[in-house]
């Protein structure tokens, strides 16, 4: 072990030279001169870390989503020019985008004579959203509503069209034509000629045993002959089988083939600004989401702030995952000012809790900027009519085809209302091309209409009886009401079914009808199919009446007519919709307009109120033809029944 001694003359024994003759530095000092140093040594460090980074990615400092790549696009160079107006930038209906329209071969069975002509021809197939911001939408041009040419049925009655006939059940390459006729149950003409005995059979295999078993047909002989009598050699051989050989597999699948297709995943920032206080769920109404969609987000949102009354400038912020068609609120958060509130978030148990705030988007801080065009809101929509035709339009869908679909749901649905963000107009129908638009030569065969809670589905069919071609919904009902309520579609509800005080006699009695005024010479049609019972003058205050007789002891009656269509006559057939008059003020009357009463069995009802029967019904063979051709469309469009029982009607 060394000693002190020399451990001291290797480390030196002496005090340590100083420059300058300065003292040695006190280690609770700081040198200032240090710490600068390290200081910039740090900062220029980061930096070039920083630029190299930036060199590595290429400029990309991030992925943005969707709401900010739509906040940050430039729309100077001319894009203003294809939005319409009521639209915005960030759109705050992610729901109800519109669904791509595709165009499919399908095999139809169309009837030639005596002949079934099976071939291959395109159909499209579109689903509207109809609250979605369509660009040139209020381009096209289509005729202003008309309540008088929705329901009336025109001059003549429409030709049923056949072009198209009946979805076949199974896929063609080429066209195919197939006869059938009935199977001969009765004797034959001609008498069958006499069976041959045992020993001319015997015989005629013998002649022929060289080419029995000739290539793959074989020549049946009768079993109780042995057939080894006719062998040639002295082989054993067994010519009752087969020489074709035939392979059984064994414990072997056999499955249909089904394309397997994977839907993409969407995540989605749906940026809605407040700009008046109102509840978060209207403010989550008018921009498109279902309750269902935001009630477990409002109960936790809830125990958090009030949610009653979102103050105005704030900003809500939802996250939406897509599937397809199908969509779910995963995230909810809430600024004011473009701070933020509260977020909420969907667990891993399916549940709703407090969250982080999602990383930041510049699209919340303009989410008021009036530079971009505000969105579309419920009350921005336009009303129903208007909705249908300038969507429809746009996939493709003539005008013709557009006013056949409203005439269709006019029985059900209010034109004049405004549209709503979730409904939507789903269609198939024939088409000649792969361009998907329709023409002269196509047909509808099938609709699906949902306005609010109202679905309405309607399936083209041709009764085997008269050949007549009507829309009829998934039981089989036709979508054409028994009897109208109003024959005026253009007038107005002046005086209803009831005790009243009669405006010229002065005293009460008993208003057997309601009244619907308009201007002289306004068109009345026919409130339901039937024969004219009575056209002419009325001696007993009606004026000129017109009453008609419909199946199961309903009738009409039309009074105080100025005038009656040339062919309504007694005995002459009307239809639902035909003009059969013009509105006047013949007979006890102080304006024009018109008395319509409802005769049930004898008995005047009020037509407002009575419940109507429906429509023609699709009964025994017509139905069972029907439903086969309803299945099938079912089965192309991936439809599923509402009500899995009709099937066994």
């Amino acid at each position: 072990m060394p000693s002190d001694e020399f451990l001291a003359r290797q480390m030196g024994d002496q005090p340590p030279l100083l420059a300058g003759g300065r003292k040695p530095p006190d280690k609770r000092e700081i040198s200032l001169r240090w710490l600068s140093g390290t200081f910039m040594t740090g900062i220029t460090s980061s930096l070039l870390m920083g630029v190299a980074l930036f060199g590595a990615m290429e400029g990309r400092e991030q992925l943005a989503i969707p709401a900010e790549a739509l906040a940050s696009t430039d729309l100077g160079d001319g894009g203003l020019t294809a939005v319409e107006k009521g639209s915005r930038l960030v759109q705050s209906v992610i729901t109800a985008k519109p669904a791509d329209r595709s165009i499919m071969e399908v095999s139809t069975m169309v009837r030639d004579g005596d002949r079934d002509v099976v071939r291959r021809q395109p159909f499209a197939h579109v689903k509207i959203a109809l609250a979605a911001n369509h660009p040139n939408a209020s381009a096209k041009s289509y005729p202003k509503f008309n309540p008088l040419k929705i329901f009336s049925a025109g001059d003549a009655e429409a030709v049923s069209s056949v072009r198209t006939g009946v979805i076949y059940g199974a896929e063609v390459d080429s066209e195919i034509s197939l006869r059938s006729m009935d199977f001969p149950l009765e004797a034959p003409g001609h008498p069958f000629a006499a069976s041959m005995t045992l020993d001319e059979a015997e015989e005629t295999v013998r002649t022929n045993g060289s080419v029995l078993t000739d290539g793959s047909v074989q020549f049946a002989s009768l079993n109780y002959v042995d057939p080894r009598r006719f062998g040639s050699n002295r082989l054993e051989l067994d010519f009752s089988a087969s020489l074709n050989a035939r392979v059984i597999a064994e414990n072997v699948s056999v499955a249909s083939y089904s394309a397997q297709t994977q839907q993409r995943v969407d995540y989605i920032d749906d940026i809605i600004p407040v700009r008046k206080a109102a509840p978060l769920s209207d403010i989550l109404d008018d921009a498109g989401y279902a309750a269902e969609q935001y009630e477990a987000v409002l109960g936790t949102l809830a125990e958090q702030i009030k949610i009653e009354k979102i103050p105005a400038q704030a900003v809500i912020r939802v996250g939406v995952e897509q599937t397809g068609e199908s969509a779910r609120i995963i995230r909810m958060s809430v600024y004011q000012n473009s701070s933020h509130m509260i977020t909420v978030a969907l667990s891993d148990h399916n549940g709703f809790v407090v969250g982080n705030e999602p990383p930041p988007t510049p699209a919340v801080r303009s989410a008021f900027d009036e530079t971009a065009i505000p969105v579309a809101t419920a009350r921005d929509l336009p009303n129903i009519y208007d909705g249908i035709y300038r969507s429809a339009l746009l996939y493709g869908m003539s005008a013709d085809m557009v006013g056949q679909i409203i005439r269709m749901l006019a029985s059900n649905v209010d034109f004049q209302s405004q549209l709503r963000p979730t409904d939507t107009l789903e269609a198939f129908f024939s088409v000649t091309d792969d361009s998907g638009t329709a023409t002269e030569e196509s047909e509808l065969l099938f609709v699906n209409a949902k306005f609010g809670g109202n679905t309405i589905r309607l399936y083209r069919f041709q009764h085997p009886e008269d050949n007549s071609i009507d829309y009829y919904d998934e039981e089989g009902r036709s979508a054409r009401q028994f009897l109208l309520r109003n024959p005026v579609p253009n007038g107005k509800f002046r005086s209803g079914f009831g005790m009243r005080r009669h405006p010229i006699l002065k005293y009460s009695r008993m208003h057997t009808g309601v009244d619907w005024s308009a201007p002289r010479g306004t068109p009345i049609i026919a409130s339901g199919n039937g024969i004219v019972e009575k056209a002419g003058w009325d001696s007993g205050g009606y004026g000129r009446q017109t009453i008609i007789r419909h199946a199961n002891g309903y009738k009409s009656s039309y009074s105080h007519q100025n005038s009656i269509a040339k062919g309504v006559s007694s005995g002459a057939r009307v239809r639902q919709g035909q003009v059969i008059g013009t509105v006047g003020s013949t007979g006890l009357s102080t304006g024009p307009h018109l008395h319509y009463e409802l005769i049930v069995n004898g008995n005047k009802v009020d037509p407002m109120r009575i419940r109507l029967p429906d429509g023609k019904s699709l009964e025994g063979d017509a139905y069972a033809m029907f439903a086969r051709e309803r299945d099938r469309i079912n089965a192309l469009l991936d439809i599923e029944m509402a009500n899995k029982e009709l099937a066994s009607r």
